[in-house]
């Protein structure tokens, strides 16, 4: 296997040095929060955001005064998105089905699907107020059926993004909080004197949003551990350089330390791909992230095969892959390890960040590797259930139950199989001892 990397990212070392900083920092802002509640998380937004209200929570007449300020062009944006987001999360919603199946005569086996009872979504503000995530994980988590929904975003120039608040609102959200980063993760994972806890956190966030729900996780359940944006171009000669800078810069854009990564068996793409980005990033209004980003976290991998080319993109496992191939459907059939796939040139990562239905919330740093993102599948707990209706179907798997039981050395738990085989099937088994085999003339 040949493959050449004309780019590297900041080496692996400096990385974990960078995410160390954070676990502290994280750690004892959590530890503060859960100790001194409204008073730590009124302190928190005071100074990173200089926001101090009188309540973190938007009354009614908040929220309409908030939408009144949104454009009557956006907001018809905002309910196109969610139309397609809607559609796409009750698809899958009526792809998970309740079953119940008599397994043998006076069996019944089955599970339920429940939603979680109250979930937390944390929609990113800052340098990008991310609109879109709103959509992701309120809408989603309404059309799963959560009872209790309650969303979060930090303030934009000292006051609610009426754009986000309209979001929320039209998604389903219950409660709406203008509070930002680890303090808004922080309360509504522990509670306050003022908020009530989730059972459940989803969003992305920057590193330290995503450090927290690393660290609340258990307390909480998440969606997923979500680092900063990555973004992946697999693409060979059947498309062009300013195509594949495009796609890339788009994402790089995100934050300083969002990795953007081209996988070709192209020379001449690779090395073009390499002259548009310095070109795109003179006149790009977002250079100053973009670049930074680029230069500390891009790749570029040249790869001699097809083969060699899946073989660098599941290892990688990026949240986004965009394929530009003559082999799309190849890829689509032998990609097992990323986070959403994007495919062919007339399809883009923005696309599927903001508006054609799929969720944004995705699995990063290889976690590609065992989840999925965030769906309306998350916000359901599949529970089962187990009823035996006769009297016979009682007495027969009490004798196995027993007998397995005693195997493993569990004399109690034999005793529950046992009073039913004495109950039901008119078998008398001494106590502590396995029920009898039945005779095969039986």
């Amino acid at each position: 296997m040949t493959i050449t990397h004309l780019k590297r990212g900041k080496p692996e070392s400096e990385r974990a040095e960078d995410d160390a900083k954070v676990r502290g920092i994280v750690e004892t802002t959590l530890k503060d929060i859960e100790t001194r509640g409204d008073a730590a998380i009124r302190e928190l937004s005071a100074k990173f955001d200089k926001y101090e209200p009188t309540s973190f929570l938007l009354s009614a007449s908040e929220i309409e005064a908030a939408m009144q300020k949104v454009p009557a062009r956006d907001m018809e944006d905002i309910r196109f998105a969610q139309t397609q987001i809607r559609r796409f999360a009750e698809a899958q919603r009526a792809s998970m089905t309740d079953i119940e199946v008599e397994t043998m005569p006076g069996v019944i086996l089955g599970h339920r699907n429940i939603p979680v009872q109250s979930v937390g979504c944390y929609v990113p503000g800052g340098k990008f107020p991310m609109v879109a995530s709103a959509h992701m994980s309120v809408l989603t988590a309404s059309v799963a059926g959560v009872p209790r929904i309650v969303a979060s975003a930090p303030p934009v120039q000292g006051a609610p993004h009426p754009a986000i608040v309209a979001a929320m609102h039209l998604g389903g959200a219950h409660e709406i909080y203008v509070l930002g980063g680890m303090q808004a993760v922080g309360a509504m994972a522990l509670g306050t004197q003022t908020i009530r806890p989730v059972d459940m956190l989803v969003g992305p966030g920057n590193a330290f949003v995503a450090e927290a729900k690393r660290q609340l996780y258990g307390r909480v359940g998440i969606d997923l551990f979500a680092g900063p944006t990555e973004t992946m171009v697999i693409a060979d000669d059947t498309v062009d350089a300013e195509m594949c800078a495009t796609d890339l810069l788009g994402q790089a854009e995100h934050g300083y330390n969002s990795p953007a990564v081209l996988v070709t068996n192209s020379r001449k793409l690779a090395e073009g791909t390499l002259k548009e980005i310095d070109r795109l990033l003179k006149i790009l209004p977002t250079a100053e992230t973009a670049s930074v980003s680029w230069r500390d976290y891009g790749e570029v991998i040249l790869c001699d095969s097809y083969d060699e080319m899946l073989a660098v993109a599941n290892d990688i496992a990026s949240e986004h892959v965009q394929v530009m191939t003559d082999r799309d459907d190849w890829f689509h059939d032998n990609m097992h390890s990323y986070g959403a796939l994007f495919l062919g040139p007339r399809t883009n990562v923005a696309n599927g960040d903001k508006v054609i239905g799929t969720n944004h919330t995705l699995p990063t740093k290889k976690a590609g590797r065992y989840t999925g993102g965030l769906w309306v599948g998350k916000f359901l707990k599949t529970h089962s259930y187990q009823k035996v209706t006769t009297d016979a179907a009682a007495a027969l798997i009490g004798e196995y139950g027993s007998r397995l039981c005693l195997l493993e050395g569990f004399v109690g738990h034999a005793e529950q199989c046992n009073i039913r085989v004495r109950r039901y099937g008119g078998i008398n088994v001494p106590y502590g001892e396995g029920a009898p085999y039945r005779e095969a003339a039986e």
